[in-house]
């Protein structure tokens, strides 16, 4: 199905097959900024805006949100200023999904006059339709809440931010774990109070806002305080504050307490404590409110030990491993919390309109534990200051693929926008441009000669490349789906191939003749990446099927396979030394193998979102093995990974990190993704 994109359409859903809407006719966008397909209506605005549930067609139909932004603005001066805001407000988002608990920006474009965010989905219930299904809350979970979003709510105040309309509906449990995210801040709020303040339009909810919002239209950190206690008590007691506004105003706020009755008409019991702090939360006076989420994170966690019966919901700190521009980020505890911290059952997502997204908690380094076996040495010397970023523009969408010559002096990209782009790692400037395929290309490797660049695209084909002269070697077909992953052999006359999910396969082929060798299978889902041991008798491939294969290459026979994962393998490398293999998966981790045993050395837990690339920065010099990760969190993290230490973390902005490449003399990481500068390096400095 199809959504039609009129914000005042009555029935926008449409069979595929359609050109026009067959309700507004209307003319139907089947792809909004070139790849999102939009399906399905999640909430609408009254005629200023919708946001949808859409399919990411250059990311195999994966599911995301789109909020849109539709001012009905009268010239052209209105309208460009609405713009100038609508990007302001997404960069604000981007950089509040710093925090793992607020969701990632994907993109934001204008199209056909109408604004528009992607965000990533997360699949889960808001809490006012969950306390409709299953009932009142209790004492216990209502302080679960108020701990996992208090430090949310800190983190965005510290850096400006109000949410301004906090309220069950915009609070969502994810149902993968259970946590509680914090949604729909920022940008369409802003902007519609932007575009209407003729209308006195004011921010927020009746019963959930605070007094000094509702009068004067300003807010604070103790508005949203007020808005959180407000949420508790309707979820406490079942009966929605813009209900008792309307009959009382302001009055139900004093009298709070004799609502204390389910629907049976028995007293709800709410220990002492737990009443001061909604009191105090509750009060019309800002000036005798909580003043700061750290205030009420203080007066809760201090009472735990004069409440034995309750069981410790206290969430670990979601910030603790991450730095922001301003350093780190962590709430106040005391050594009794500190001694009973525990991850509970909570969520995230974050969006406008009611949708949010995911990003899951970093662990603690400590969590990691100690290897089994040391087979690789660690880095030396590698300082905080030791990277710095350097952009470099050319492609008009996704960096899906990087790669070093071995020689060191060509730098390629492959994208989305169907180019493959060749740069000189120095200047940064474009050397040439290969063009001949019909679709996003996910992968590019270079011959260890460095005259051979091989291509996969979505357009099921491989193509080799003249590096020197740019022109197309020849064509390689046979899959039955696109292909995610090449690798050349160490003595460049194999090159191994790794096809989606429609295939399975993977295809070894000679490289002088283009002809081909041998085909593997065994992997039940896509083949997300391929990558051959230094010695060249072993190829390991990562797939979709959350498992890890090792295939002997004489015999084509497999030598055994890696389970451990709960979600798709995207990339492998093998560590120098030939019997340490590295993966990236889905499920946030990065896993350590040692490939003489088969068994996991350990797992490094650290980013809040899928590992798409790693790759081992060979030792240079006096430092050691270094191992890099490029992940959908917008960070690229250096690990030492014989103690399993995160070294460093590199700051990408906006956008997702897809691929991660070093130079041969390992000074250089580059590392490709969405977002403004899809293509950047850093140069480590001696």
């Amino acid at each position: 199905m199809l959504c039609c994109v009129n914000p005042d359409c009555q029935k926008p859903v449409n069979p595929d097959k359609n050109n026009y809407c067959h309700s507004c006719r209307a003319e139907l966008i089947p792809l909004l900024g070139g790849r999102y397909r939009p399906t399905q209506v999640l909430s609408d605005e009254g005629g200023f805006g919708r946001t949808y549930l859409a399919k990411d067609v250059h990311k195999l139909n994966e599911c995301c949100v789109i909020k849109q932004f539709a001012p009905k603005l009268q010239g052209t001066g209105p309208l460009t200023k609405a713009v100038e805001l609508f990007k302001q407000e997404a960069s604000r988002l981007q950089e509040l999904a710093e925090h793992p608990q607020i969701p990632t920006l994907l993109a934001y474009f204008e199209q056909n006059s109408y604004l528009f965010l992607v965000q990533q989905f997360i699949d889960g219930q808001n809490l006012l339709k969950e306390l409709e299904t299953r009932g009142n809350y209790n004492e216990t979970e209502i302080r679960q809440l108020l701990l996992d979003l208090l430090p949310v709510l800190k983190f965005i105040h510290i850096r400006g931010v109000i949410h301004r309309d906090i309220k069950p509906q915009n609070i969502i449990r994810r149902q993968s774990d259970g946590r509680f995210i914090l949604i729909d801040f920022g940008a369409s709020k802003v902007l519609t109070a932007t575009v209407q303040t003729t209308m006195g339009t004011v921010i927020g909810s009746h019963g959930y806002t605070a007094l000094e919002q509702m009068q004067d239209g300003k807010a604070y950190p103790g508005s949203d305080l007020f808005s959180l206690g407000a949420t508790c008590f309707h979820l406490l007691t079942g009966i929605r504050p813009s209900i008792l506004w309307i009959q009382q105003g302001y009055g139900w706020v004093a009298s709070w307490r004799q609502h204390l009755t389910n629907p049976d008409g028995e007293g709800i019991s709410i220990s002492v404590e737990l009443g001061e702090v909604l009191d105090k939360l509750l009060q019309l006076d800002i000036q005798k409110r909580y003043q700061s989420a750290d205030e009420v994170i203080t007066d809760l966690t201090s009472q735990l030990s004069t409440l034995p019966s309750l069981a410790p919901t206290i969430l670990t700190p979601t910030f603790a491993t991450t730095q922001s521009k301003k350093g780190p980020v962590l709430p106040k505890l005391n050594n009794n919390l500190k001694s009973q911290l525990l991850l509970g059952s909570s969520i995230l997502v974050l969006g406008l309109g009611g949708i949010w997204y995911f990003q899951p908690r970093p662990h603690l380094v400590s969590e990691v534990p100690k290897p089994v076996s040391q087979p690789i040495q660690p880095p030396k010397n590698v300082s905080e200051n030791s990277y710095l970023p350097k952009p470099f523009k050319g492609h008009s969408s996704d960096v899906n693929s990087v790669a070093f010559s071995p020689d060191g002096t060509t730098l390629a990209s492959a994208s989305d926008d169907k180019t493959i782009k060749l740069w000189n790692p120095v200047s940064g400037q474009v050397i040439r441009t290969l063009e001949g395929h019909f679709n996003w290309i996910w992968t590019i490797a270079f011959s260890p000669d460095s005259k051979i660049l091989a291509s996969g695209s979505a357009d099921k084909t491989i193509k080799l490349w003249n590096v020197e002269t740019g022109k197309l070697i020849r064509t390689l077909d046979g899959n039955s789906d696109g292909v995610t992953s090449v690798a050349f052999s160490p003595d460049g006359k194999t090159l191994a191939s790794g096809t989606a999910s429609k295939d399975m396969k993977i295809k070894l082929w000679n490289v002088e003749t283009g002809k081909l060798i041998r085909t593997l299978e065994g992997h039940t889902s896509g083949v997300a990446s391929v990558v051959f041991s230094p010695d060249g008798k072993t190829l390991a491939s990562g797939s979709w099927d959350k498992t890890i294969k090792l295939w002997n290459l004489e015999t084509g026979k497999l030598i055994r396979t890696l389970e451990g994962n709960t979600d798709s393998i995207l990339s492998v490398a093998f560590a120098p030394d030939g019997i340490t293999l590295a993966s990236g998966s889905k499920d946030k981790t990065i896993k350590l193998w040692n490939l003489k045993t088969g068994k996991l050395i350990y797992t490094l837990k650290g980013h809040n979102d899928k590992v798409n690339s790693v790759v081992f920065l060979p030792s240079v010099g006096s430092n050691g093995i270094t191992l890099v990760s490029g992940s959908s969190d917008n960070t690229i993290k250096l690990w030492n990974p014989v103690t399993g230490k995160l070294i460093r973390t590199l700051e990408t902005g906006s956008g997702y990190i897809y691929t991660v490449a070093i130079s041969p003399d390992g000074q250089t990481i580059a590392g490709g993704g969405s977002g403004e500068n899809i293509l950047k390096i850093w140069q480590m400095i001696n």
